[in-house]
């Protein structure tokens, strides 16, 4: 039986939706929290191991020096209090990704605590409080074989890859998020790529989703006007900007059509599925679990000496919402202007490619229209479009010396989305060059004046605008790619008549 879902304005004028937000980022560390194998991505299965991050007996954890400093430099980005004495804990559960059976990580004494972010929506500021920011270890990886989803269900066998296990892990938490109404998904959306733009700006990450090093847990529940707060659901490992928003929308749906049939929401984990938009149910969260923390006897506390936290907190780079302030004075842009390239995710697309060479109307141009079109019509992230900010810059340079007009141009950004190399060379491997010959289209004029003979009477008794038909045949003779003002000129001259 098909359930019919509620609309989600309807959802919204009866419902107040809270949030809230758990992010975890894999640091960009050159070794593991606490031990000396290499954290980079990808490898043979289990082959960036050793005993410490297999938690094998008689090996001995020592922290990661950078990344204390890293999540110093996160909580003071986020304008958090950094802990004078703080230490780990030992959080006791099992999965088989986790080797030691527990992971260490920090309980009720993080290293950063009540900061807030930031944000806009639709121009309007949100700020966001921020619990904590503390430090663990990430798990391995299971990979389930066998089955059509991928998934545990349905699966032949598991495989366990430990090569992720111990990479250093910060979680940054907020605090609930009530209040959002209606753009409770797009503040979501804002808090993560705020969020991802600081931690870019720190260098202390790469932030890619797509390969895990920012995962995003998202928080939901449902409560009607002056009741409290309802049951929360908690859908794990969104890992896009786009679908956080999309697993907000929803949840929020879903639990509304469960409320709204006389149901209860369950608290749980929620699994959201990208090629449907919708979230299913992973497991009970309606028991309290005993992680059973207590201090890791392995690891000495962590003292941040105050000096080094203010050496850190001067050195800060200029974070993302100055930054963008500053952009928008220099490209003299208006807020709503600013705002759209917010919206699209394009700043540092538009700024990389004004480096590169080229005007911040011409990067806007670009990045705002023909790419933001592809985008939305394929579903892809802005900066995975298939175009980079030095092909744009190249792309506009070959505009700006007449060798590409606009159409054709966009003809070769087509290419360029498609992988098949730089502008310049699909110009020419594809004979896209603007007609620059004289001799070529003179002769191109003199063919669409004898074909046209009474548009050509009409320029010659003084009527200059007719001229333009007979443009539209050359353009149509050279397929668009001779230069529309060189062809006017040679018309008017043959014509005998002053433009």
């Amino acid at each position: 039986m098909t359930t019919t879902l509620p609309a989600y304005d309807e959802v919204v004028a009866r419902y107040e939706p809270v949030i809230g937000l758990e992010t975890h980022v894999e640091l960009g560390t050159n070794t593991k929290m606490f031990c000396g194998c290499p954290t980079d991505f990808g490898g043979a299965p289990n082959t960036r191991v050793c005993p410490v991050c297999l938690g094998l007996p008689g090996s001995l954890p020592v922290a990661n020096r950078a990344a204390v400093e890293a999540t110093i430099r996160i909580g003071l980005a986020l304008n958090c209090s950094i802990a004078q004495w703080c230490r780990f804990a030992r959080k006791n559960y099992y999965y088989p990704d986790m080797p030691k059976n527990y992971q260490i990580s920090q309980y009720d004494e993080p290293l950063c605590v009540d900061g807030y972010l930031d944000v806009e929506v639709n121009g309007e500021p949100v700020r966001i409080s921020i619990e904590r920011v503390h430090m663990e270890e990430d798990t391995g990886k299971t990979l389930h074989v066998g089955g059509a989803t991928g998934r545990i269900h349905g699966a032949t066998e598991s495989l366990v890859d430990y090569n992720r296990a111990g990479i250093p892990l910060v979680e940054i938490v907020t605090k609930p998020i009530p209040g959002a109404g209606a753009m409770a998904p797009e503040v979501a959306r804002a808090y993560v790529t705020e969020l991802r733009d600081v931690l870019r700006s720190l260098g202390v990450s790469d932030v890619r989703m797509e390969e895990g090093s920012l995962r995003c847990d998202v928080n939901t529940s449902l409560n009607l006007p002056g009741e409290q707060w309802g049951t929360r659901t908690e859908t794990k490992n969104v890992n896009s900007l786009r679908s956080v928003e999309r697993a907000v929308r929803s949840e929020i749906i879903r639990q509304a059509s469960v409320l709204g049939a006389g149901g209860r929401i369950i608290q749980e984990t929620r699994h959201f599925h990208e090629d449907t938009g919708d979230t299913t149910s992973g497991r009970s969260k309606e028991t309290a679990t005993d992680y059973r923390y207590f201090p890791e006897p392995d690891l000495v506390p962590v003292a941040p000496d105050p000096t080094w936290v203010a050496e850190l907190k001067a050195a800060l780079p200029e974070l993302p919402r100055l930054h963008r302030r500053r952009l928008q004075q220099e490209w003299g842009l208006s807020d709503l202007d600013m705002q759209s390239i917010l919206n699209a995710g394009a700043v540092e697309l538009i700024e990389a490619t004004i480096a590169a060479g080229t005007t911040p109307t011409a990067a806007r141009k670009w990045w705002l229209g023909e790419l933001s079109r592809r985008a939305n019509e394929t579903g892809a992230e802005l900066a995975d479009i298939g175009a980079t900010p030095k092909q744009v810059a190249e792309l506009q340079g070959l505009v700006d010396a007449g060798k590409l007009t606009d159409k054709l141009a966009r003809t070769v950004l087509e290419h360029v989305v498609a992988g098949e190399g730089s502008p310049a060379k699909i110009m020419v491997d594809r004979k896209l060059e603007v007609v620059s010959d004289t001799g070529a289209l003179t002769a191109a004029v003199d063919e669409a004046i004898a074909a046209n003979p009474a548009i050509a009477d009409k320029v010659r008794g003084g009527k200059v605008a007719a001229a333009g038909a007979l443009v539209g045949a050359v353009m149509k003779t050279t397929r668009g790619q001779a230069d529309a003002k060189t062809v006017r000129e040679l018309i008017l001259e043959r014509l005998g008549v002053q433009g």
